[in-house]
């Protein structure tokens, strides 16, 4: 059997912005990858609201920087033979890092953490799949955007960005904005249709990936 850790922030762990609640398992992103890959793959969500890729948020009531959770989840869960990366919105936040070269080094240390990992004997280092988030979209909620001020422009180059770096660093890549927008209601989240087309449209980039 294989094995896929998705690891994300509130669009993995599947926040509905209609609801302000959590989207139905069955209509979460790593839940319709995993109907779709079927029983010979076991697919693992980690996905924490407000994470980020490697900055700390000091309002947090958890700890939310990537860089400093990773290392236990992936002894947590190993052997993997994929680890899928869908980060970076959180990086958008003022006062955390607010730049999309932020959240992009920001994933570069993620990588170097996956592949310098102690693995142990036996274990092999498993591919890494970054997946650029959809850019943030205007919103009249006024919460969320005095969090995400100036944050559209940034978020729409993540994609860029994350693509150069997954040529540089010889990581799988995949653009959930082509198949995917945030909500107008908050301007961050995705509502069911969108975070379930990110997981379809990731099937076949995941069986690349794994050889099957």
């Amino acid at each position: 059997m294989k094995t896929v850790l998705c690891f994300g922030d509130s669009l993995t762990w599947g926040y509905n912005p209609q609801t302000i609640e959590r989207h139905s398992y069955e209509d979460r992103w790593p839940s319709v990858l995993a109907a779709a890959l079927g029983p010979q793959v076991n697919v693992i969500a980690e996905g924490l609201n407000g994470r980020t890729t490697a900055y700390d948020d000091h309002l947090a009531d958890c700890e939310r920087n990537g860089v400093k959770l990773l290392p236990s989840v992936l002894e947590s869960h190993k052997p993997l033979d994929l680890v899928i990366l869908l980060l970076g919105t959180n990086d958008m936040k003022r006062g955390i890092a607010g730049t999309a070269i932020g959240a992009t080094k920001g994933i570069d240390r993620l990588i170097k953490l996956i592949r310098l990992h102690d693995w142990g004997f036996g274990f092999e280092v498993p591919e890494i799949l970054i997946v650029a988030p959809p850019a943030v979209c205007e919103t009249a909620n006024t919460h969320f955007a005095a969090m995400f001020r100036d944050a559209r422009d940034e978020s729409a180059m993540l994609a860029s960005f994350y693509r150069d770096l997954a040529d540089e660093t010889g990581c799988g890549f995949f653009d959930a904005g082509s198949v995917a927008q945030t909500s107008a209601l908050d301007g961050i989240h995705l509502d069911a249709e969108n975070t379930r087309a990110i997981g379809r449209c990731l099937e076949p980039v995941v069986r690349m990936m794994l050889g099957i």
